[in-house]
C-alpha cells in the first residue's frame, strides 16, 4: 500500500513519493509534504521554468534559480492551488516574471 501524505500543494490526503526528491532538507520537508501529484505538477512547471528562462541545470546558479522557485511553489504564500481546482488536460504557466529565473510574488488583494 502506498504511503499517504497530507499535501500541501493539493490540499487533501494522496499517495506520497517513494523517496526524497532532492537531497537536504528541502528534501525531506517536500517527501513529508507532497504528494506524488503535486511532484509531477512540479516537474511539469520547471520544464517550464527551463524553457521560458533559458535555464542550464548543470549550471549551478540556474541549479539555485530552481530551487528557489521550488520551495515557493510547495510551501510559498498563495502555494495551495485553489479549493475546488482540478488538473487540466495541459500545463500552463504563471506568465511573465522579473530577471532571469526570478521567482513571481504573489500580488495580496
Amino acid at each position: 500500500m502506498a504511503r499517504l501524505v497530507q499535501c500541501k500543494k493539493l490540499g487533501r490526503e494522496l499517495p506520497g513519493l517513494e523517496k526524497p526528491p532532492v537531497p537536504g532538507k528541502l528534501g525531506e520537508r517536500i517527501y513529508n509534504e507532497i504528494s506524488e501529484q503535486g511532484w509531477e505538477m512540479w516537474r511539469e512547471y520547471q520544464t517550464i521554468l527551463i524553457n521560458h528562462y533559458a535555464l542550464n541545470p548543470a549550471d549551478p546558479n540556474d541549479r539555485k534559480v530552481l530551487r528557489e522557485h521550488m520551495e515557493e511553489f510547495f510551501f510559498g504564500e498563495g502555494a495551495a492551488m485553489p479549493e475546488g481546482w482540478q488538473p487540466a488536460g495541459a500545463g500552463g504557466s504563471k506568465g511573465g516574471g522579473g530577471g532571469k529565473g526570478q521567482p513571481q510574488q504573489q500580488q495580496k488583494k
